[in-house]
């Protein structure tokens, strides 16, 4: 009796605050600058190369293969405060003793991994904090947690908050990564609704203005989830779908897409398995094509996976990070079901891990270690570490895909997003059980063709290959008949 109150009680929830949930634009921040250094790619500035000066064309070439990518360093470097005080201004004038950023894919002896080693604050600030997705001997931890309480900067809903999560300086390599820009000449995710079921999103940064619908609260029942206290929620809506209005912060994958935030992580960072359920049902329920799960949500509760279950009889791609532990997957009730889960490991600029998956768990990777990310409380720049970071851009991308290809069935952009990663590292052709299909690439995914084919079509026609193939046999088959006959018509009249 009990459990069957408790499920209509759900019911009820779900009916509530999927009919309240509506689109509305908010007040806008301004962002301010990060407050500490990240782990980042760099090269310590010699006096001379091969009896010449150091210059960015240069090193470009030597690192990246390119000389043409030297405004990439340019932009990495530009007014940071070097060892000796000084600031890069001139690309053709460096000096030794500086250290350079390197975009994430930079190569070569010289070439270093972690926090610079001398670098300044270009001002007087916060004392620096290490990094939450790094521990003290420099590894990467699991994922980032919230910190003790502390008051964020700006106002708006976040300075009321009795805790956010802790924060790091930014390092755009994911971004550079994943180059999503490519893709907007074909789409920005216009139109695609995408529901962010983790801490709520604050709707006041002027990067998600207009874009963040009033979402809903289930762990309250009739509250809205377009505010956050904890962060990680404008973290990954951020990296789905924040715009350009603010210079120098990084830009979403999908920056037309609406964000719908469904909070089921209460302020004091805790979350129950019967509001995550909830909020799975509630995002489902408001129309979003894409659900992005964060990691709060546990995979292997019961009533989580009753819930996927129910969800994966919709058309919906849902994206949750891969498990950690032994789970059980949730599929469509009855067998079938137009839904796809996508299960997503986080990886840093060299391959590593954000967390130890369970073996052949991982589907897809995507950035998930020191990832520049929304700030709450005023846009503020900074750098996170877990994996819900990873389901994010998966999320970016899958918004991309439904805004191209609005036919496609959410398996369909699942089969497009495994089938156009790239390989990590040695991992080869068959997959990886470490890193699944690959690193997602945005722009391939919505490419027209891949390899000279359109993967969709592809599935669409595999089970029509058959007829294909019975009709031209037929037609062969027919002509050689009537062949037959004619010359066997011909012989009879030349014997007659």
């Amino acid at each position: 009796m009990l459990a069957k109150h408790s499920i209509l009680a759900r019911l009820l929830v779900v009916v509530m605050v999927g009919c309240a949930i509506l689109a509305a634009p908010r007040p806008s921040t301004a962002g301010s600058a990060p407050d500490t250094e990240p782990y980042v790619k760099y090269y310590l500035v010699t006096a001379r190369y091969q009896g010449q000066p150091e210059n960015l064309t240069e090193i470009a070439r030597r690192f990246l293969g390119s000389g043409e990518r030297s405004a990439e360093i340019y932009q990495l470097n530009t007014g940071r405060v070097q060892p000796d005080g000084g600031r890069l201004t001139d690309p053709a004038a460096l000096k030794a003793g500086w250290y350079l950023v390197l975009p994430w894919d930079a190569a070569g002896p010289g070439v270093e991994y972690g926090q610079l080693p001398a670098a300044r604050k270009p001002s007087a600030g916060p004392t620096p904090t290490r990094s939450p997705g790094v521990r003290p001997d420099g590894s990467p931890s699991p994922s980032a947690s919230p910190t003790a309480p502390r008051s964020p900067a700006g106002g708006g809903p976040a300075a009321r908050c009795t805790a956010t999560t802790a924060s790091s300086g930014r390092s755009e390599w994911a971004q550079l990564r994943m180059a999503a820009d490519s893709a907007w000449t074909l789409t920005r995710g216009n139109g695609v609704k995408v529901a962010v079921v983790d801490t709520g999103v604050d709707a006041e940064l002027q990067q998600l203005s207009g874009r963040v619908a009033v979402g809903a609260d289930v762990t309250v029942g009739n509250g809205r989830g377009d505010e956050d206290c904890l962060g990680s929620g404008t973290a990954m809506a951020g990296i789905i779908a924040a715009d350009d209005s603010v210079e120098g912060s990084p830009v979403g994958l999908a920056p037309d897409a609406t964000i719908v935030p469904v909070r089921m992580v209460r302020s004091s960072g805790g979350a129950r398995p019967a509001d995550a359920a909830t909020a799975i049902e509630v995002a489902v329920s408001t129309g979003a094509s894409v659900v992005a799960l964060g990691s709060r949500v546990d995979l292997a509760d019961p009533a989580v996976a009753a819930s996927l279950a129910t969800a994966l009889e919709h058309d919906v791609l849902v994206v949750a990070g891969a498990p950690v532990k032994p789970t059980t997957l949730p599929s469509p009730r009855g067998g079938s079901g137009g839904g796809a889960l996508v299960l997503t490991g986080g990886v840093g600029p060299g391959g590593q891990l954000a967390e130890k998956y369970l073996d052949g768990s991982v589907e897809v990777v995507a950035p998930g270690i020191e990832v520049a990310t929304l700030g709450v409380g005023g846009g503020k720049i900074v750098g996170n570490t877990g994996t819900e970071f990873a389901v994010a851009f998966v999320a970016g991308e899958a918004a991309l895909i439904r805004a191209a290809q609005p036919d496609l069935t959410a398996a369909q952009v699942k089969e497009r997003i495994r089938g156009t990663a790239d390989p990590v590292g040695g991992q080869v052709a068959e997959g990886d059980p470490r890193y699944g299909s690959g690193m997602i690439n945005p722009p391939a995914s919505v490419a027209p063709s891949v390899d000279g084919r359109d993967p969709a079509a592809a599935q669409a026609n595999r089970g029509g290959g058959g007829t294909l193939f019975a009709v031209l046999l037929g037609l062969v088959l027919a002509f050689g008949a009537g062949g037959f006959l004619v010359f066997r018509m011909r012989r009879r009249r030349y014997a007659g």
